[in-house]
């Protein structure tokens, strides 16, 4: 299985242009195109998300990770396996946290050493991180070279990000913070607003706001029948517990 994790967005061409490379390079391969509005831009947001997501996925499934703002520059490009997973992607913090949640034995990282016919400047998901995922989900001999993890992975203090770290369809504000830390007593204090919690939407008023642990286990902000998002809630936006 190949996951994909870009910040393409909904439309236009990238993600098709991806998926024709591994249909054509691994057309064996299940694809799951799990999100494409990835915080634009934000590998750190991005560590969070991704990492509250992958525990939905089994063994040895191949994330191709694409949120690559310096593309084309002197970062480098990486394998990593972590959790018993596969990511594929740029050297740019966006596997800190699946590296850190991981044990120290499990996790192993290597630069890629691939040499496409064709590699633009540009677009190295397409022309670079793609054929190699697809490589590594066909069982080939991995398209890289050891380094130590800690070359790559830097001390992270926390698992937790108190920041909004993703607006989903709804409007609803997930956050980096993790629930099952918290008791159902802590308060939340963001955009000058205090916030309290709730099992679910129906136990609160309709239009009121409240937070949640959410389906992947973080904090999430939401309104019932309404938007977070339209109190002023984006990415980027700090939270403070209390």
């Amino acid at each position: 299985m190949i996951v994909l994790f870009t910040d393409f967005g909904p439309a236009g061409p990238y993600t098709g242009q991806m998926e024709s490379v591994l249909a054509q390079l691994a057309p064996d391969i299940a694809v799951i195109d799990l999100l494409s509005d990835a915080p634009a831009f934000k590998p750190k947001a991005c560590a969070y998300l991704l990492a509250a997501l992958v525990q939905d996925f089994p063994k040895n499934a191949v994330f191709l990770c694409i949120v690559d703002p310096g593309v084309g520059s002197e970062r480098s490009p990486l394998i990593v396996r972590a959790g018993q997973q596969w990511f594929v992607g740029p050297h740019n913090g966006i596997f800190d946290i699946v590296i850190n949640q991981s044990n120290a034995e499990d996790a192993k990282a290597w630069t890629i050493n691939y040499s496409p016919t064709l590699l633009s400047a540009s677009f190295h998901g397409r022309d670079l991180f793609a054929p190699v995922a697809a490589m590594i989900a066909r069982g080939d001999p991995l398209p890289g070279n050891p380094i130590p993890i800690k070359s790559i992975h830097g001390e992270v203090s926390s698992n937790d990000l108190s920041q909004v770290i993703y607006i989903d369809h709804y409007g609803n504000a997930i956050t980096g913070i993790k629930a099952n830390q918290l008791s159902p007593k802590t308060k939340i204090q963001a955009l000058n607003k205090i916030i309290i919690h709730a099992r679910v939407f129906s136990d609160v008023e309709t239009g009121e706001l409240f937070w949640y642990e959410n389906a992947n286990g973080l904090v999430e902000i939401a309104v019932n029948k309404g938007r977070a998002s339209d109190y002023g809630f984006k990415i980027g936006v700090s939270v403070n517990l209390s």
